[in-house]
């Protein structure tokens, strides 16, 4: 897959708990087929994080790459907006 047709999501950090990885729920707006209403549907992808920088809470961009374990090929490329401390 050549670099300019990869694609990227961007999405938030749900869970930082793992080593060299992040689990990041990206959400998408879609109308409903039938009733029209538009609805929230979310999915949750592994991603790799060689520093272990980004923590729960932190907006991030990911992009595609080849499979690094059994369930994660995406990798963490930027960060768009720290966690917010409560």
């Amino acid at each position: 897959m050549s670099e300019a047709n990869k694609r990227t999501l961007t999405g938030r950090v749900v869970s930082d708990k793992m080593e060299k990885t992040v689990t990041v729920m990206v959400e998408r707006r879609v109308k409903h087929p039938l009733y029209g209403k538009v609805i929230t549907r979310s999915k949750k992808y592994h991603a790799h994080d060689e520093k272990n920088e980004y923590h729960e809470g932190d907006l991030v961009t990911i992009e595609e790459c080849r499979p690094l374990a059994k369930t994660k090929a995406w990798r963490v490329i930027e960060l768009v907006e720290k966690a917010r401390i409560v």
